[in-house]
């Protein structure tokens, strides 16, 4: 590679961005069709951290592969940071759609969840105790909410998972200046 060439980090971000939201929307998928929707089993959430995982790792070496070699911690934070964004956006866009045309009564059916859930938790709650939870948290029961949380928490583990990453593949170009 001569030093004119730039390596596009976009387009590493955009490939393996898109990579791990399609994955991440076909194990939501088989949550569904499995019934697990609000609850998905260990199996599932496990194989999606190792997927997140594996995406970051193979788009950092791909990236480090293009550049000569070499790889910054900054630059893998920005490239793990990226793919788990686009990764994001793309479930965000899968939610949306899920729970406006596919099970748009996805709020209730998830309150009806955390109704039970919690009367098997608090044998010694009353009834209303419950009731009176439940309703305190009906104003974050919406789309906007959880894709939030949800951007939040894929943009937090893709910072761990590219730090760590980062630190074990990092190479800096003793020529760079």
């Amino acid at each position: 590679m001569n030093d004119l060439t730039k390596v596009s980090s976009k387009k590493i971000m955009l490939t393996y961005g898109a990579i791990l939201g399609v994955v991440s929307i076909l194990l939501s998928v088989i949550s569904y069709v499995m019934g697990n929707v609000f609850k998905p089993h260990w199996s599932i959430q496990l194989l999606g951290f190792l997927i997140l995982i594996a995406v970051i790792v193979y788009g950092l070496r791909e990236f480090k592969k293009q550049n000569g070699g070499f790889l910054k911690l900054g630059q893998a934070l920005k490239i793990g940071i990226g793919i788990t964004a686009i990764s994001s956006v793309l479930g965000i866009l899968y939610f949306i759609i899920f729970t406006n045309l596919i099970e748009p009564d996805y709020f209730v059916q998830y309150m009806d969840f955390q109704r039970e859930a919690a009367l098997e938790a608090n044998t010694s709650a009353t009834p209303e105790q419950i009731e009176q939870g439940l309703e305190m948290s009906k104003p974050f029961m919406n789309t906007g909410f959880f894709a939030g949380i949800q951007f939040i928490m894929a943009v937090f583990f893709g910072f761990i998972v590219s730090l760590v990453a980062g630190l074990v593949m990092k190479r800096e170009n003793p020529h760079a200046i």
